[in-house]
């Protein structure tokens, strides 16, 4: 198989876990015969250093010619503590989602028995939680008419949708749904918001047409409080855009880190897969980032395109580097192993499929070499 990948590396830690990601793939594509060329292009505030702009029109070019995005991270300090700033990083990716018409954004939430410790929630709260959240991306709060009054002291965030804009998201849920435990939760405020009933009344007219799949509605803040307290209730979630945006972070730390979930935005063009994390600009340059979230984003690319057996074999070798706790420092401050060693680790699994004894001590002279 022949596929272009654009490579978007980003801010802060983005370039770092990027290049685990890609070494990944590559050794993929040797193990599987493959050709993956990928083309790296400028976003966020590295773009706005080297251009001027936070989205230059040639990263969107490269993009659209490209059969799958790899994205790194978004973000700098001096723009987050400069609320006046006109040109900001995160411009860069709301521009991105616009053009490429990414619509929805997939994050799935798993955990692993060895890390359960890292969860505030209590281990037999979260043992086998799997579920995934559906997230609108291009439409909402974040995308609606935005206005400041001249004396400053008034402001307002116009929130609408369209029922297309419901329906298309709607639909991936529903098959998503289908292939896993057929039942999905629709998360809104429709005892408030008009918008929230028009997502319940969109969703009630295309259930019919999935009659395998359960549905249920919850309101957000209850939704919220039940990611808390069962997270092992759901299985498919669908919700709008600020909704989204606010319960996949919080369902993230029912894995213990935020280094460890990989996320896929898809649309009408070219789908983009990214850690769900930050820039987190204090690890960059250090060799410390977690790489697992964007090495399972890659996972979720080699799905996308139409590779489910190389996409199991990056989980299962992301696994085995957990289960023999080769984990970065956000997991183990004390006994950990670099960025890029995890990454060589995941690597050599890829290129082995099986280790019978392990040479600690070459992993921690940051030698990745299994004998």
């Amino acid at each position: 198989m022949f596929k272009k990948i654009a490579v978007l590396n980003g801010d802060g830690i983005g370039p770092e876990v990027t290049r685990q990601s890609v070494k990944v793939l590559k050794a993929i594509a040797e193990q599987f015969d493959h050709e993956f060329i990928f083309t790296e292009a400028l976003i966020g505030a590295d773009a706005i250093d080297k251009t001027g702009s936070p989205l230059p029109s040639e990263t969107i070019d490269i993009c659209l010619d490209s059969d799958a995005i790899l994205f790194g991270a978004i973000g700098h300090p001096k723009y987050d503590n400069d609320p006046s700033a006109k040109v900001r990083p995160e411009q860069g990716l709301l521009g991105l989602r616009k053009a490429l018409q990414l619509y929805a954004n997939i994050r799935p939430v798993t955990t692993y028995p060895t890390l359960h410790f890292l969860s505030p929630l209590k281990t037999k709260n979260i043992e086998d939680v799997d579920f995934v959240i559906f997230r609108e991306l291009t439409g909402g709060i974040y995308f609606g008419k935005k206005e400041l009054s001249e004396d400053g002291q008034s402001a307002s965030d116009d929130c609408s949708y369209t029922k297309e804009e419901i329906e298309r998201v709607s639909h991936l849920a529903f098959k998503a749904a289908q292939q896993r435990k057929k039942k999905l939760t629709l998360v809104d405020k429709a005892n408030v918001l008009e918008t929230s009933r028009l997502w319940r009344k969109v969703v009630q007219e295309i259930a019919p047409q999935y009659a395998d799949v359960t549905v249920d509605y919850l309101f957000v803040d209850n939704a919220a409080m039940q990611i808390i307290l069962n997270p092992k209730q759901f299985d498919v979630v669908l919700t709008e855009n600020m909704f989204g945006d606010i319960i996949s972070d919080e369902a993230s730390v029912i894995s213990g880190s935020l280094g460890l979930l990989p996320s896929a935005s898809v649309g009408n063009r070219t789908a983009l897969f990214e850690p769900i994390h930050g820039s987190y600009p204090q690890a960059a340059g250090k060799d410390i980032a977690n790489p697992v979230g964007s090495i399972l984003s890659a996972a979720m690319l080699l799905d996308h395109i139409g590779l489910p057996e190389e996409a199991a074999l990056v989980r299962n070798a992301v696994t085995w580097t957990i289960e023999n706790r080769f984990v970065t420092k956000d997991i183990d401050p004390i006994n950990f192993y670099f960025t890029s060693t995890v990454g060589e680790l995941v690597i050599d699994y890829i290129n082995k499929n099986f280790f019978e004894r392990v040479n600690n001590e070459n992993i921690e002279l940051r030698k990745s070499t299994i004998i």
